[in-house]
């Protein structure tokens, strides 16, 4: 069961971070807390500028990485969940490395692929691909056997299971994962993007604007980073909702 959060409530969740942000503000009283009646104007005003340019370029990588991520995860996935043999090979590797906060193989990327957008790309999809993978992999080990023998029954191949069965099953696995991922694909993203790099909103945060005082800038870049974890949320999260009332109504019509 999904708790819908209407435009009213989002509205007031809103408000009350914003009055939370002025009485902080209020209470520390130093430059390194500007309030927000501070920032929201330097971010309006740099949001259509370099901030946006910063924006761009964090958006599409993020954007990649979720691409290969389920590119590649969701069908490995079902692949696990229908062939238990392959399964029971591989899941102890999975559970070993599954954990492992990936953030720590950024070193290793580097110097396997270089500090280059791609080796951010890749640690991105690295750990949405596991989050995916065991998900996909768990929903599609519960498919009902006689419901892909009547499929099959009917003279369906591979593809047609894949679009009739397969797909339609572990896209709400692949939405939840995905969601519970974002927050976690965008702290590392953060920090992936101040090494070596002249374009993101971690690059802009740290260099531009953190190590040189530019307080209102840097929370600019902070509440652009915000926005952009908060707006891939959201749409995962609308995606998800239409995708669980169409199968509710498909089920019950």
């Amino acid at each position: 069961m999904h708790h819908r959060l209407t435009p009213t409530a989002a509205g007031m969740g809103f408000l009350m971070f914003l009055a939370f942000w002025q009485a902080l503000a209020w209470i520390i009283h130093r430059p390194i807390m500007p309030s927000p009646v501070e920032v929201l104007p330097v971010f309006f005003a740099s949001i259509f500028g370099e901030l946006g340019f910063h924006l761009l370029a964090s958006t599409a990588r993020v954007l990649a990485a979720i691409g290969i991520a389920v590119l590649t995860a969701a069908p490995i996935g079902i692949g696990l969940g229908q062939l238990p043999r392959m399964d029971r090979i591989f899941a102890p590797l999975i559970a070993i490395v599954y954990p492992i906060p990936k953030i720590v193989l950024l070193p290793v990327i580097y110097v396997l692929m270089g500090i280059t957008d791609i080796s951010k790309i890749l640690l991105i999809a690295l750990i949405i691909f596991f989050q995916i993978l065991v998900v996909v992999r768990d929903q599609a080990a519960k498919l009902r056997p006689e419901l892909i023998l009547s499929v099959r029954s009917l003279g369906a191949g591979r593809r047609a299971l894949f679009r009739y069965v397969y797909f339609p099953a572990s896209l709400p696995a692949v939405l939840t994962a995905l969601r519970l991922s974002v927050g976690t694909a965008i702290a590392v993203l953060f920090i992936a993007e101040q090494s070596l790099t002249t374009w993101g909103l971690g690059y802009y945060i740290v260099v531009e604007t953190y190590q040189v005082l530019r307080y209102p800038q840097m929370y600019a870049g902070i509440l652009a980073m915000s926005l952009l974890g908060l707006a891939l949320y959201f749409v995962i999260y609308s995606l998800e909702l239409k995708v669980c009332a169409y199968q509710d109504s498909g089920e019950t019509g």
